[in-house]
């Protein structure tokens, strides 16, 4: 297997080697690329981890081939024995396969939606994807354009946008307190936090793995800041949900805001 890639389990590897066979063999091949993505990319995987795999397809023929390829992959899934054999390694093993025809765009992003996905699916499907097959240059050439960031102009744009909306949200925190609408605060604070990893990597040029998992690794590991990470379990510590702490939390969260992201221009550390 390339390098980087570790199963958890024998019926992990069998079962990725079914998925590249699957879309590389017989005549009506599309794919550019297969793809292993997820934790058995960073040999991160447990055995009740899924496998996530990507199919890599160019954009003019995905647009016209995705209902088939959609529909020969479930038949696939549902018939061959190997899949079977991994839903029973694991409480949550199973194989599941995604599209992309490699066109990243900047998502949809509101003062109530949270971070979006633009960063993670550049981060996930091409900085730390890892092909198991390739018919084609095409992914190499989504790794030359998107590698090792994308444009400056778009970066900063884009650090200024979520650095704004994560202020927003925090700000909505002592209002809602006052109201008596702690639910409605954790929901803000906890976007605020998204927020606020997403600004964090956007900042250092880096492309990050999750907002909701993982965070110890990207926030140690990746960018190297042991320091800040033993800040961030506290702030989810609660003893009295409908109370204060809430507010003293956003406003320490607006405090790390400060110091490690910039509202304009790249981090210095």
């Amino acid at each position: 297997m390339p390098l980087g890639v570790s199963y958890p389990s024998e019926e992990h590897r069998q079962a990725a080697e079914a998925i590249v066979d699957f879309f590389t063999t017989g005549p009506d091949v599309v794919a550019d690329a297969v793809l292993q993505v997820g934790s058995c990319a960073r040999g991160k995987a447990s055995v009740d981890s899924c496998l996530d795999m990507l199919v890599l397809v160019r954009p003019e023929v995905l647009a016209s081939e995705r209902r088939r390829l959609e529909s020969e992959w479930s038949r696939f899934h549902q018939g061959e024995a190997i899949f079977r054999q991994l839903e029973r390694v694991g409480k949550y093993a199973n194989a599941e396969v995604e599209f992309s025809d490699g066109c990243f765009i900047p998502g949809s992003h509101d003062y109530t939606s949270g971070a979006d996905e633009f960063e993670l699916e550049v981060g996930n499907y091409v900085a730390c994807a890892v092909p198991l097959w390739q018919g084609s240059g095409y992914f190499e050439s989504l790794r030359r354009h998107w590698l090792p960031y994308y444009d400056e102009k778009l970066a900063r744009k884009r650090q200024v946008m979520v650095h704004g909306y994560c202020l927003n949200n925090l700000a909505h925190i002592e209002p809602y307190a006052r109201r008596g609408l702690h639910f409605q605060c954790f929901a803000r604070f906890y976007h605020a936090f998204q927020e606020f990893l997403q600004a964090l990597f956007i900042a250092r040029r880096t492309y990050p793995i999750a907002y909701d998992k993982w965070v110890r690794e990207e926030v140690e590991g990746i960018l190297g800041l042991p320091e800040l990470y033993r800040q961030l379990p506290p702030l989810f510590e609660i003893t009295s949900f409908e109370s204060d702490e809430i507010v003293d939390k956003a406003r320490r969260l607006e405090a790390l805001l400060d110091e490690y992201v910039p509202a304009d221009g790249r981090a210095s550390a």
